[in-house]
């Protein structure tokens, strides 16, 4: 049997990609295993999974000066030595990496041991752990085509980000049911990340009444952010979901939300046209600008940015969304990268048995 070693961390968006391809993996006959640190977020997503999980020593990379800069590089080199160990009992055909900085020694034990190595980036800009990986991936993957100019040339390729299939799996019944919604008029989902976005929130709010003339809403407004004085038929409001998210998804007809990579990528598998609000520089180092234009470039979305919306202006742009939903979807159709997960797992296939 094939043995693939997947390994990243620090993040929710290091993992959940990882864990996006361990079905068809396993589809394909691959026995799954999982390096990550010893007690990162990523240990309790991937024991989930009833993974075998190894964790080993890290040290954090950082570009500004903290005293843990001199304990750290004895804790990345602990760590290596630990990968070694354990890639030397697994005996893997291949690695497969989404970064982070638990992935380093990872990546740099398998390429002391001749096993191949393909390194995947879902941001626009590549993170320094894949960074200083690159010299010793076997290719190199990314989620955006302007990252492609800041990866190595000669063994890089756009892949998309790999989204899990159940996401494409939901009820639109089973969200009917969970919103009390009628199902009569066509949804609009507005989400602004698990904290909620106070900008997306208060302009939202204000053009209920126009909005529920022509459209449900439901509306996941944020830990803490609900407003119990809203009452309005047709208008679910939640802090957050989990389990029933692939369930509103399917009942969404069209989206408006912030632009995190993985999200935004979520909505080009799921063909679901959206309006993206990225979070400005003043919140952010400009990752969701990045992204958001990438898309709407690729005529995937539409975008406003945070500093320009007036009520009217959001209104007039949600109109226009949806009368133009069928364009979007179109645009979505045509790209190679909403199907990552089979990109992936075919290179995946195909590096097997090739030293890096």
């Amino acid at each position: 049997m094939k043995k693939i070693v997947l390994t990243g961390g620090g993040s929710a968006g290091h993992v959940t990609p990882n864990l996006a391809l361990v079905p068809e993996l396993r589809r394909r006959g691959f026995e799954v295993y999982y390096i990550g640190s010893y007690e990162g977020i990523e240990k309790d997503l991937v024991e989930a999974e009833q993974i075998p999980y190894t964790g080993i020593s890290t040290g954090k990379l950082r570009r500004y000066f903290s005293w843990k800069n001199f304990t750290d590089p004895v804790r990345v080199l602990k760590g290596f030595k630990e990968a070694r160990e354990r890639l030397k009992e697994i005996r893997p055909d291949i690695i497969f990496s989404k970064g982070g900085f638990v992935s380093t020694p990872v990546v740099g034990a398998a390429h002391q041991l001749d096993i191949p190595v393909i390194l995947h980036e879902s941001d626009m800009t590549p993170g320094l752990a894949n960074r200083l990986s690159f010299p010793y991936a076997s290719r190199c993957l990314c989620s955006f085509p302007e990252t492609l100019s800041r990866l190595p040339k000669e063994k890089s390729y756009v892949s998309g980000c790999p989204i899990r299939a159940e996401l494409a799996e939901g009820s639109r019944e089973a969200a009917l049911r969970f919103t009390g919604l009628s199902g009569e008029k066509p949804v609009l989902m507005a989400m602004g990340g698990s904290l909620g976005s106070v900008a997306l929130n208060t302009h939202l709010r204000a053009i209920l009444p126009r909005l529920l003339e022509r459209f449900d809403v439901i509306h996941l407004c944020g830990k803490g952010r609900l407003d119990e004085t809203i009452s309005l038929p047709g208008y679910a409001q939640f802090e957050y979901v989990s389990e029933e998210m692939k369930d509103l998804f399917a009942l969404a007809d069209f989206l408006i939300s912030r632009a995190g990579a993985n999200a935004i990528c979520e909505f080009l598998f799921l063909k679901k046209p959206n309006l993206l609000i990225p979070l400005p520089l003043t919140q952010s180092r400009g990752d969701q600008i990045l992204n958001a234009r990438s898309f709407e470039k690729q005529g995937f979305s539409a975008v406003m940015e945070e500093e320009t919306i007036t009520d009217d202006g959001l209104f007039e742009a949600l109109e226009t969304l949806y009368a133009s939903r069928d364009q979007y979807i179109a645009a979505m159709e045509q790209s190679n990268q909403s199907d990552a997960v089979t990109f992936i797992c075919d290179m995946i296939e195909s590096l097997c048995g090739k030293e890096s």
